[in-house]
């Protein structure tokens, strides 16, 4: 059978790419090896999120009586449980994609989807039995998968990747975390949270590297408040799983320390699936180990296109969802405007959460620009302290000649459901004044939006 669009991979850019292309009127198949919704629905944002949830109401639950709620007898984490409820979670939301792939009369081919040129794509099903698909655009969003090191080869018992991390029957009483983004933080926080001793190692000087400088020190402090043994400026060298616990060697500026740990997390990134999918064989151009694409997510290689973990761009569902749409929209005739990459937003789920758009205050001053800058700490929201957490601060970074937003960054509670709003503000230029004079509700964490603002005109009320 010949499609108008045949998408290879059904994570959050595959996915969303089939269904646009419905939309607009083209016939679509997808192609899938695995389950559908890919790792971020079924190994990645949503069960990682679901877990991260069991670790709130744990500490909720042992501090209730500062909110005047008597729970008797032991609060015990759960850790089997916490993984059934998490893994029915993505269970449910990967039925939600079968839901809306049905709905959108898409078809569903299962297997293994490789480039076999001139428009078709080799599908090679559980049984070896391979069937050819033609198509007018092939779309590879094939995703990425845990990256391994060489000093740390992941055997899936002591040494670990994300998936594993997600599924651990047992809870472990030590654990090494080997890289501080967002995967490696918020497994960090999770499995802390739930009484494991944490060690968690960065090779830069600061953990959430790619975060504001204070951002990351604020995050820091609450871990080790936490009872996080964070490493920061350190590697490790070597780990021996010989024996019952991993003899992890860390390199720190202090010189070598060895920590033992039940378990060693490798959270260093991620490497894109781009093996055996034919891209050699069709002469596709790689750039710096991905697919190179335009702007329209276009390969060298008429009527294929790539778009997600596997081009360059932040390895992000929401990048990959706006580069799926984009995409087909080019596809099908329309006039879509290309993304802007300076203004995706990046968040992190630990407890304090980080969310974050556009410059740092290092990179808008590299970049030459004269900054102008307004924070407010939610020590001084009533929100905050109404909720009992009133750790962080919004950080807004003003270019100082014509006002308006180069970056906003917030550690806090709720600040992955804030950052939207400034997402907004810098696509349409906002100004200081602007957030100013926009009236936001009170009592919310969202007003320290327009409080950090007004700091940064030296009129903020409340600090």
């Amino acid at each position: 059978m010949k499609y108008q669009v045949l998408v290879i991979g059904s994570g959050p850019g595959g996915y969303v790419a089939a269904i646009r292309a419905s939309q607009l009127n083209l016939s679509v198949a997808i192609v899938e090896r695995s389950e559908l919704g890919g790792i971020c629905l079924n190994w990645g944002c949503i069960p990682t999120k679901s877990l991260l949830k069991s670790g709130q109401v744990f500490e909720y639950a042992k501090k209730s009586a500062d909110y005047g709620v008597e729970i008797d007898g032991d609060i015990k984490p759960n850790l089997p449980k916490m993984v059934e409820r998490s893994r029915g979670v993505a269970a449910n939301m990967s039925k939600g994609v079968q839901f809306l792939l049905k709905k959108n009369k898409i078809d569903v081919i299962q297997g293994f989807g490789k480039l076999a040129g001139n428009g078709k794509v080799e599908v090679t099903g559980e049984d070896g039995t391979k069937t050819i698909i033609e198509a007018d655009h092939i779309i590879l969003a094939t995703g990425a998968r845990s990256k391994q090191l060489p000093n740390l080869p992941q055997d899936g018992v002591k040494i670990i990747g994300y998936r594993k991390a997600l599924t651990l029957d047992k809870q472990p009483e030590s654990m090494v975390v080997v890289g501080s983004g967002a995967i490696g933080s918020e497994f960090a926080y999770f499995y802390s949270s739930i009484g494991t001793k944490v060690t968690l190692v960065e090779f830069l000087p600061n953990i959430v590297p790619n975060e504001d400088e204070e951002v990351s020190k604020q995050l820091g402090r609450s871990f080790k408040r936490m009872g996080i043994d964070v490493m920061t400026d350190s590697s490790v060298e070597k780990v021996d799983t010989s024996g019952n616990l991993c003899i992890v060697i860390i390199k720190t500026p202090k010189g070598e320390k060895t920590v033992e740990a039940e378990i060693v997390l490798s959270a260093v990134g991620v490497t894109p699936n781009i093996e055996n999918i034919g891209l050699e064989e069709n002469g596709i151009v790689l750039e710096k180990g991905k697919i190179k694409v335009d702007e329209f997510y276009r390969t060298n290689v008429k009527g294929v296109y790539a778009i997600g973990d596997i081009v360059h761009g932040p390895a992000l569902a929401h990048v990959s969802s706006a580069e799926a749409i984009c995409c087909v929209e080019k596809i099908a005739g329309l006039s879509p405007e290309p993304i802007d990459y300076t203004n995706i937003p990046g968040c992190t789920y630990t407890t304090p959460e980080v969310a974050s758009v556009g410059l740092t205050e290092k990179k808008a001053i590299e970049a030459g620009y004269e900054v102008k800058i307004g924070k407010f700490p939610f020590t001084a929201s009533g929100k905050a302290n109404s909720a009992g957490n009133n750790t962080g601060f919004v950080k807004l970074i003003f270019d100082a000649k014509n006002d308006k937003l180069l970056g906003a960054h917030m550690i806090g509670l709720n600040v992955t459901e804030m950052i939207a709003e400034l997402i907004i503000a810098k696509k349409l230029d906002a100004t200081a004044i602007d957030f100013i004079k926009s009236i936001h509700p009170h009592p919310t964490m969202s007003e320290a939006v327009m409080e950090a603002a007004a700091a940064a005109h030296g009129e903020a009320i409340h600090t």
